[in-house]
């Protein structure tokens, strides 16, 4: 389990919470202790320690409220969480560990100081990650560098492993680039319009998986919407907003909220499912903000994944085959955390697979147990975070698929370097790579 520090019994704040927007004693209080968040808990599945359960958890949030000092084994447990919600989803009281992680969280951030170490890797990623500008300037020297085959050199001394686990951990992550892909302005309806829509071109997503967004406006076209893509957007402030940095993740959701306003679109559609979970809860997010509560309500209720917005419309054009020769191929779709559990969205990718021509979908094992990416979690916890991916990795091979698809980007990375670690390359695709095939009549196989 990671360590905050060395001596694990120092305290480190007392009391453990301040009076902005501590741990709700109303949602503590719904826990009943009934264990069944228990086998579906990725930290306790692999430790089988009570501490890194949800429950356990609870019991230490309910301490600080109580008064307890944070001391850093608390600040340990709190951060091994991967926030990946299948708590939630198996709760049978209701519980909102949702809303509990995430006010704990931004109350270790706010009044914990981290080892050098820790606070460097977590600056490095948080002035790079949500910043697309600043991924794009990254981008040209890591692409000649995995072309040239430096990256693999480097990776084979060592030497960043030594230096900084984390930091290999970004490395290894990083997916093979080609050419840069962007997404026009606009994009018009094919045929009939049937809906306006916004469209959420990310960060790492804009610039790692440009290609996926690319499909992405082409699928919404196809199917009668004109696409919006605001080309002065920026992040949405999920990164921030799930690892405890309040302020900053308020201050995102707040421009972007003024980004798609002025877009004046029906929807906002989002294709990675971190980023539309976030947005979605920007009510819970922005509730104290006088200025933002209720235009943070309205634009909640105008997010939809990719899935859901198709799924609503209905389909209208016709879908191909994906297999060369429209031979039947057996497809296994990877459940993202934050929009299977956070967001709920779990028949409408699968209905849209299944209207794929020779398309047989199969469910992978223990699909509720989170792959270990979780935001930016697989970079400062790279050791669970690993041994989840290759669990993962394992239950995906059992299926026999030949394609793999997913909504996430951060799957896509993680989950491919660990069937890369088990000496498999299956075809990961998103979701929207392999709709975009179908409509166009193009193969992936």
């Amino acid at each position: 389990m990671p360590t905050v520090r060395g001596d694990r019994s120092q305290a480190l704040a007392t009391p453990a919470f301040d009076e902005h927007r501590p741990p709700s004693q109303e949602l503590l209080d719904d826990c009943v202790h009934c264990g069944f968040c228990l086998p579906t808990c990725p930290t306790y599945t692999l430790w089988g320690e009570e501490m890194d359960s949800p429950r356990g958890r609870i019991d230490l949030m309910r301490a600080g409220v109580e008064g307890a000092p944070l001391s850093a084994s608390m600040v340990d447990h709190f951060d091994a969480c991967l926030g990946c919600m299948a708590c939630v989803t198996s709760c049978p009281s209701g519980v909102q560990y949702d809303r509990l992680i995430e006010q704990t969280r931004a109350q270790v951030e706010r009044r914990v100081e981290r080892p050098a170490g820790d606070r460097a890797l977590r600056t490095m990623i948080f002035n790079l990650f949500p910043y697309p500008e600043r991924l794009r300037v990254l981008r040209a020297p890591l692409r000649l560098a995995q072309r040239s085959g430096a990256l693999r050199l480097v990776d084979r001394t060592g030497v960043v492993a030594r230096l900084s686990p984390g930091l290999a951990a970004m490395q290894s992550l990083a997916p093979p680039l080609g050419p840069r892909v962007t997404v026009p302005a606009r994009t018009p309806a094919v045929g009939e319009r049937r809906a306006v829509v916004g469209m959420l071109t990310g960060c790492v997503q804009r610039e790692f998986f440009g290609e996926v967004n690319a499909a992405t406006a082409r699928v919404l076209a196809a199917e009668g919407s004109d696409v919006v893509a605001p080309q002065e957007q920026g992040c949405c402030g999920a990164l921030s907003v799930h690892t405890g940095r309040e302020p900053e993740g308020m201050a995102f959701a707040r421009r972007l909220i003024d980004t798609f306003t002025e877009a004046g679109v029906d929807h906002v559609v989002v294709n990675s499912a971190g980023c539309g979970s976030t947005m979605k809860d920007y009510v819970h997010l922005l509730a104290d903000d006088p200025d933002y509560a209720d235009r943070a309500r309205e634009f909640g209720a105008r997010v939809r994944d990719l899935s859901e917005i198709l799924v609503e419309l209905g389909p209208v054009a016709q879908r191909h085959p994906v297999s060369a020769h429209g031979r039947d191929v057996v497809v296994a779709y990877h459940d993202a955390c934050h929009l299977r559990h956070a967001q709920k969205v779990v028949s409408q990718p699968r209905a849209l697979l299944n209207g794929i021509p020779g398309v047989s979908l199969v469910e992978i094992p223990d699909g509720e147990i989170c792959c270990g990416s979780a935001g930016v979690y697989n970079i400062l916890n790279p050791e669970p975070a690993t041994e989840l991916g290759d669990r993962k990795a394992a239950a995906i091979l059992r299926t026999g698929a030949e394609l793999l698809v997913t909504a996430n980007p951060g799957c896509l990375m993680q989950i491919s370097r660990a069937l890369e670690r088990a000496g498999h390359k299956v075809p990961f695709v998103h979701t929207a790579t392999v709709l975009d095939a179908s409509l166009r009549g193009q193969t992936l196989l």
